[in-house]
């Protein structure tokens, strides 16, 4: 079974609904008893870093979720979710994240503005995505330059290690990262047609 956390953060009907498409269970909660029964765990999420990891302190999941990471359960996070992986972020102020993920998250009008890159902000749309980890189980059912979607206007910096792939955006976006049974994607699978299908039902099969 998928357990989706629930923080008040994130549009779970279209994640829900592609699970459901591809055959996958799945169940929205913040029950820590179901969480901690569920073999996958999914943490989505938009919006400000700040405020979604704020709600996730007032409902009191911050350490139990380090706690379900560190027991081995197959864990993702998306967009904002991936973010809230790492250990710090500097959108809107300085906050810590999770920890899950080495490397913090990082401005990308600063950074088009210190390297005078002229590209919109926030990326929205699609992109190629460029394979630098060949044994992520996340990438197996995917090809080199493989179409995903993103929105986002932050993103992750000093993670070369967690590294699994990127997109091409004036930077290099992290687009998939892990680190042991920790992944994250920075775009959208479930609105990223049969590739973010692919994704998602190679993270439900991890383990099988």
């Amino acid at each position: 079974m998928i357990a989706i956390i629930d923080y008040g953060v994130g549009n779970l009907f279209s994640l829900t609904r592609s699970l459901e498409y591809i055959g996958e269970k799945s169940i929205v909660t913040r029950d820590l008893s179901i969480l901690e029964a569920a073999d996958h765990i999914i943490l989505p999420g938009v919006g400000a870093f700040g405020d979604a990891i704020e709600k996730l302190e007032q409902l009191e999941l911050v350490a139990p979720i380090q706690q379900l990471a560190a027991s081995g359960k197959h864990f993702l996070g998306i967009c904002l979710g991936m973010q809230l992986l790492f250990e710090t972020s500097e959108e809107f102020g300085n906050y810590r994240g999770l920890g899950l993920i080495p490397g913090k998250i990082i401005s990308m009008t600063e950074a088009f503005q210190k390297q005078g890159i002229d590209l919109k902000v926030p990326q929205i749309g699609w992109n190629q995505l460029e394979i630098l980890q060949e044994d992520c189980p996340l990438i197996r059912a995917i090809q080199q330059g493989d179409y995903v979607y993103y929105v986002h206007s932050f993103y992750g910096a000093d993670c070369e290690d967690s590294l699994v792939a990127v997109s091409d955006y004036g930077v290099k976006i992290p687009g998939i990262v892990q680190k042991e049974n920790v992944m994250g994607t920075q775009f959208h699978p479930e609105k990223s047609g049969d590739v973010g299908l692919k994704i998602l039902k190679a993270f439900a099969e991890v383990g099988k």
